[in-house]
């Protein structure tokens, strides 16, 4: 029905991209557009059946205006396509109001209106004690189709807030998409009180169809196209290049920041896009961040980008360690790191001794092995 509409489908602009060299052809990517082409027709037929014209009238034969039309959550690795499948599908979508977040953003600025809900319920501005029901009708009235990117739920706020939220948004028809990297059922695993969350996972079964991208290959670690992951040292050439990869990751000259919530602090990312972030060193080394932040960033982050790393001695011992904490973490959770450096990791180290130096004796190591094609293999299949 797309077509008839004069519509782009999801499958042409795919089809497109493969033409013109941009990607390579994959068949589980091809199912997906498929399947966002189905969804096209649904949210296609349901505008027209609410017309007043003889148009509407035949379409409202075959679908009632109080039945939804289901969403999607696309589930699947890292770096598969789900994300620009999504985002071919939000470009051509016939809906007015619409709005596409990366889903930390999305429940930033939903607890900021909690607040001022709060705030206006307190004065009197808002009748009743209940903050979220003003916060989703506003939103129903704003958007009638909401995309996600990079679906997680590790916070328990946000975990407490998603099922009565979501409940009403449905209700009012609100049509949801989300990409994730786990399943529904995964969400939340091993979270506080999970089992109060367990009904929206029910509500998301009800309201969405499920799908897995099952693709071929990490498309995102084909775009660094074997470019090197460890530059150095810091000359014009080796920032030009580092600028270079990141901005072929993200297809883009640069990407909006972001705000990590963690145990009630927030964490700031300067620039982040598709699970990817890129920080200069003090952002991460030069902070209060413990260990468990760093967990936190690797939570939601598969690649990292980290620039101008220094050389380690006794003036910044204290970022040397947090160095340290950092590439372990991503270490044992197997992320992607791209860095530049003052110098090739051998040489990081122009001070440090005892405990610390061994421990970074072991950075050293694990700066090398990261580099490796089998160390990006082993990320490209988690």
């Amino acid at each position: 029905m797309s077509g008839e509409l004069g519509l782009f489908s999801v499958s042409d602009l795919y089809e497109n991209k493969v033409r013109r060299g941009e990607i390579d052809a994959d068949h589980g990517q091809r199912e997906l557009a498929h399947r966002f082409d189905g969804l096209l027709d649904e949210i296609s037929e349901q505008r027209l059946s609410r017309k007043t014209s003889s148009l509407g009238w035949l379409f409202a034969k075959h679908r009632p205006q109080n039945d939804p039309v289901k969403g999607l959550y696309v589930w699947g690795e890292v770096g598969r396509g789900k994300t620009m499948i999504m985002d071919l599908f939000y470009d051509i979508a016939p809906v007015k109001r619409k709005g596409r977040f990366h889903f930390h953003e999305f429940m930033r600025d939903i607890h900021a209106r909690i607040k001022q809900a709060r705030a206006d319920i307190a004065a009197g501005k808002i009748k009743g004690d209940d903050p979220i029901k003003p916060v989703a009708d506003m939103l129903s009235q704003e958007l009638r189709l909401l995309c996600f990117d990079e679906f997680s739920v590790s916070d328990i706020a946000d975990a407490m807030l998603l099922g009565r939220l979501f409940s009403r948004l449905f209700a009012d028809g609100v049509v949801v998409v989300a990409t994730s990297n786990v399943e529904p059922g995964e969400l939340y695993k091993d979270g506080l009180n999970r089992q109060l969350f367990m009904p929206f996972i029910d509500l998301l079964g009800q309201y969405c169809d499920v799908v897995r991208l099952a693709s071929r290959t990490d498309f995102r670690l084909e775009k660094l196209g074997g470019a090197p992951v460890y530059l150095y040292p810091l000359t014009d050439e080796k920032r030009n290049q580092f600028e270079t990869i990141w901005q072929k990751l993200i297809e883009a000259p640069c990407a909006p920041s972001d705000a990590v919530s963690y145990q009630g602090r927030s964490i700031h990312v300067p620039q982040a896009y598709m699970g990817a972030a890129r920080f200069a060193f003090e952002d991460l080394c030069a902070r209060p961040l413990a260990a468990s932040d760093y967990l936190r960033l690797c939570e939601i982050y598969h690649t990292f980008f980290v620039e101008n790393i220094p050389h380690f001695g006794r003036n910044n011992r204290n970022e040397a360690k947090r160095f340290i904490l950092f590439i372990d973490t991503l270490y044992d959770n197997h992320v992607r790191l791209v860095l530049s450096a003052v110098a090739k990791a051998a040489e990081l180290n122009s001070n440090l001794n005892g405990t610390e130096a061994f421990e970074f004796d072991r950075t050293v190591s694990r700066l090398i092995e990261m580099q490796s094609d089998e160390y990006l293999d082993a990320c490209s299949s988690l």
